[in-house]
């Protein structure tokens, strides 16, 4: 997943330690059947039967009546998926396409799969058939990237799995598209183009002169610099093989590997890409899921900024970043920042440029509910919305969610401006709903805490709190009252600092179980709720410390754009 969530989930699962974390059960892979059930008769081999036309509407019935469905971030058509991790977005001949990791559970190539979708504008999808599937000596397709070659074609790498009991004997692959709707893919012949010797590594020589230990897993898209192919691998099974359990120091902690090649079959190991290094990072994190890219100047793209980042997750801790430069071969970073806090909820990143360069990124966000419940209610795979990055200034990322999703609203409101007396809270007349987005500016003095309050219900036993904590210095979403029954009861706190006389500038979108808030181009927080009380939809200013005031205030009714 993005290697973990089958693979090693399955050794969580069992109970044993692999210095991955822990993962909440509803986010890890689904059990293998015993036997697969016969697959029913399809359009291509013949008729639908009446059972399976019947089967396919009391499903779309079952999702459209869920109350937790997201219905504007994309979601999985159907099923349990687990992990969900977003691959291989590009914009081609007019059109976004995302991939992602599914699991199949009938025919000769059930697994880990990668499903298939596109948009002509980041909002509205189309489901295509799975791009790659387990076969032709793949058991299983995890995470990778894409990019054009020299010939500018369209080419995924991924990480190829081997069979479960030889651990992993396969490796990086490759596979190309010529088609305009990029429906075929057609896996390289020479695949694996580099090689494991262990699960998710190669390591040659090993303790002799000339020795080379890498990953082999996760690869990064591939890009080209001076007329050679270049590629980044994820470090976190070299850290557990000869970090942890072979104590070598030189593997403990993060990093990425770097090879290169002059025709995409032939790889040459090169040397770590970065150096790991304990004021930002732990012993115990990887970097797994790498892109690699340069950050533009502005948020509508063009020039870049002169800094790349590589934006990665730690299995343990989840999305995180590196801004710095990129010379000589080798990555110096600059600062290092994270997207979660509290968990590990934001996960696997993916990340794409546009046609102006706009570069544009989605994440998997955790379910955070029971495995009884997800598989109770048909569905689980969530991503975030398509957030823009770029480069402030002062050298520190800016996003925002991208400008598409403005198509989603109606039913305009705008409120005249408020004030907020200290320790007290104000509902937004004629605010509402679980399926909104909402615009404000505050400004809050000398107030200690100040916010919004969402999703709150009557007798406010269920609420969740957005908010600015001035004596933290912090971007605070607090879900210990979202609900009465299940979901994260936490506290996420983004570091995050208003400057003198700054107000705070908050989006903030709700839609079922998903709260997803950017404050000031600065900072973004995402987080699960599921509330139990059908009128938990009332919206509330709130200031504790301190009087607050509020220019205008504009709120939407937000449309989904799922399918159901």
């Amino acid at each position: 997943m993005r290697l973990i969530q089958r693979l090693l989930i399955v050794v969580i699962v069992a109970g044993v330690f692999t210095g991955c974390g822990t993962v909440s059960a509803v986010d890890k892979a689904p059990p293998k059947p015993k036997k697969p059930a016969p697959a029913a008769k399809s359009a291509s081999t013949g008729a639908p039967s009446r059972a399976m036309i019947a089967d396919a509407r009391a499903l779309r019935n079952k999702l459209l009546a869920d109350p937790h469905r997201p219905g504007y971030h994309f979601v999985t058509p159907e099923g349990f998926c687990g992990p969900f991790d977003p691959n291989a977005a590009i914009f081609w001949k007019g059109r976004y396409h995302l991939m992602y990791i599914i699991q199949t559970t009938r025919g000769p190539t059930r697994g880990h799969t990668w499903g298939h979708a596109s948009s002509s504008d980041l909002v509205h999808w189309r489901q295509h058939k799975p791009s790659l599937v387990p076969d032709e000596g793949d058991k299983g397709i995890f995470s990778g990237g894409i990019f054009l070659d020299k010939k500018g074609v369209p080419t995924i790498t991924y990480w190829g799995l081997g069979h479960r009991k030889t651990r992993g004997v396969r490796g990086i692959c490759l596979a190309s598209s010529t088609d305009k709707n990029l429906d075929n893919w057609t896996k390289n012949p020479k695949n694996p183009v580099i090689a494991s010797t262990g699960f998710g590594y190669a390591a040659h020589n090993v303790g002799k002169p000339g020795e080379s230990i890498y990953g082999s897993a996760d690869p990064s898209a591939i890009w080209i610099k001076d007329g050679k192919y270049y590629i980044l691998t994820g470090n976190l099974l070299v850290l557990n093989e000869f970090g942890r359990k072979g104590k070598q120091a030189k593997h403990l902690g993060d990093t990425l590997y770097l090879l290169s090649s002059d025709d995409m079959i032939n790889w040459k190991y090169m040397h770590p890409f970065y150096k790991s290094d304990r004021k930002w990072t732990r012993a115990d994190e990887d970097n797994m899921c790498p892109e690699f890219f340069p950050l533009p100047a502005k948020a509508e793209g063009g020039a870049d900024s002169g800094r790349h980042m590589i934006l990665c997750i730690s299995h343990n801790l989840g999305c995180r970043y590196y801004i710095g430069k990129y010379a000589n071969d080798r990555f110096t970073p600059e600062l290092h920042e994270r997207m979660t806090w509290a968990d590990q909820m934001f996960f696997a990143p993916e990340t794409f440029a546009d046609a102006n360069g706009r570069r544009i990124m989605w994440a998997w966000i955790f379910d955070g509910r029971s495995h009884k419940t997800a598989r109770a209610n048909g569905w689980s795979g969530t991503m975030s919305l398509p957030r823009v990055l770029w480069l402030g200034k002062d050298n520190t990322l800016r996003m925002r969610p991208a400008k598409e999703l403005a198509t989603l609203r109606y039913n305009a409101k705008k409120l005249a401006g408020a004030s907020v007396k200290a320790d007290s809270e104000q509902a937004l007349k004629g605010v509402s709903g679980d399926s909104i987005e909402i615009s404000l500016d505050i400004t809050g003095g000398s107030a200690k805490q100040f916010g919004v309050k969402v999703c709150c219900s009557p007798d406010g036993k269920e609420q969740t709190l957005v908010y600015y904590d001035a004596v933290d210095k912090k971007l605070k979403v607090d879900t210990r009252k979202s609900s009465l029954g299940e979901g994260p009861k936490k506290i996420e706190a983004a570091p995050f600092e208003l400057k003198a006389n700054e107000p705070l500038k908050l989006r903030i979108f709700v839609d079922k179980s998903v709260v997803e808030v950017f404050a000031n181009d600065r900072q973004a927080i995402a987080r699960r709720i599921y509330p139990t009380d059908k009128k938990s939809t009332a919206v509330k200013l709130f200031a504790k410390g301190g009087a607050i005031k509020t220019s205008s205030i504009q709120a939407w009714d937000m449309m989904p754009s799922n399918q159901h």
